[in-house]
């Protein structure tokens, strides 16, 4: 098959360049970094390259022995967090965990999204993990690295779990997600929420329904992360909206429109982040404008490398969430003035970690007093 588009494929892969594949992000599956070796497809000319077939998702079961990740990174508002799920079929090809599927053994494009690795045990460990004499509370989110509420959520609910464990013991968390489904454990949000102890996120990256189609192919639809915005601020859940990422030239002209959207759906705090393509990202997503915004991914690196320091990444803390410059700078204005005039980020909350209560975990020698 030859390819209609001019733009040579930016990234090595086992496939020849098809068209991409119908609610998928990626199109082919690049080899990990950590391979020893790498393959690349190539036409013979005699027509016998077939059309790709459906890639199905499979999932497989994480054996990690810990379920809290640490972090002590200085532009990270958080240090402990919890990921149900290693890879995400959401699919966005803008995103920033696509590398790690490479320490896995597994590709960075269709894998991360058709091949998605589940902690069962996850409640349990982190039972025991809060039961420890040594623990100290801090603020748990989930969310951090990957959807808690992709759609394989729905079925095994091992977020939900989570979630008890961490009502039970009067535990803090933050959840971030695109996903509607988190509607679900409005009841837990709340009970949470009554004591300072929950807030959530919503990521809402464009308001254009045809754009969020190709962008984030398997997410809840705007419209449906706004209306569980609006269930969960009047079950009396704090709510938050997260422009993220920002696309320069594709979606940096929505800002004021999606936040605005965001207040009338009960949203009372915002952040944004400006587009991060780290390791195998970077050629995954101009792979992707070329095949779906051809028009616009020369002026998108472009913007993109002006906010960089002429790079299309820069990994610097504090500098890889903002980007520095002058249009960087007219962003983050924007961003402000827009918070100010809606009343946004009025007020700096803080969840209560004075409240948590260690588990009783059965086994256990019982203490003397």
């Amino acid at each position: 098959m030859k390819r209609n588009d001019p733009h040579p494929d930016p990234f090595p892969s086992d496939r020849l360049p098809d068209p991409p594949q119908r609610g998928r992000g990626a199109a082919g599956k690049p080899d990990g970094r950590f391979e020893a070796w790498s393959r690349e497809g190539a036409d013979d000319g005699w027509g016998t390259a077939a059309e790709p077939a459906p890639v199905t998702t499979t999932f497989m079961v994480d054996t990690s022995r810990s379920v809290i990740s640490r972090n002590d990174s200085p532009d990270i508002p958080f240090d402990q967090s919890v990921n149900p799920y290693r890879g995400c079929e959401h699919g966005c090809p803008y995103c920033y965990a696509r590398p790690t599927h490479a320490y896995l053994g597994l590709s960075p494009g269709l894998d991360f999204e058709t091949r998605i690795a589940y902690k069962p045990e996850a409640a349990r460990q982190l039972r025991d993990e809060l039961a420890r004499p040594g623990y100290r509370c801090s603020p748990i989110t989930l969310g951090a690295n990957t959807d808690p509420y992709q759609p394989v959520e729905r079925r095994l609910g091992i977020t939900r779990e989570i979630l008890e464990v961490l009502s039970e013991t009067r535990h803090p968390v933050t959840v971030v997600t695109k996903s509607a489904l988190v509607e679900r454990d409005a009841d837990l949000l709340a009970d949470l929420a009554r004591d300072g102890l929950a807030e959530v996120l919503l990521s809402v990256t464009t308001l254009d329904e045809d754009l969020a189609r190709w962008l984030e192919p398997r997410a809840g639809r705007p419209r449906r992360r706004l209306a569980a915005m609006r269930a969960l601020a009047d079950a009396g859940v704090p709510t938050g909206v997260l422009f993220a990422p920002l696309i320069p030239g594709l979606n940096d002209h929505e800002m004021e429109a999606v936040l605005a959207a965001a207040r009338e759906a009960g949203a009372q705090d915002a952040g944004w982040v400006l587009l991060r393509l780290p390791l195998e990202v970077e050629a995954l997503f101009r792979d992707w404008l070329e095949r779906h915004e051809p028009g616009r991914a020369g002026r998108v690196f472009s913007l993109l490398r002006q906010m960089r320091g002429g790079r299309a990444n820069d990994p610097r803390f504090g500098h890889r969430m903002r980007g520095e410059g002058p249009l960087a700078e007219i962003h983050r204005r924007r961003f402000e003035l827009a918070c100010a005039r809606l009343g946004l980020n009025r007020t700096r909350r803080s969840l209560d970690c004075s409240r948590f209560t260690p588990p009783a975990v059965s086994g256990r020698q019982l203490g003397l007093f």
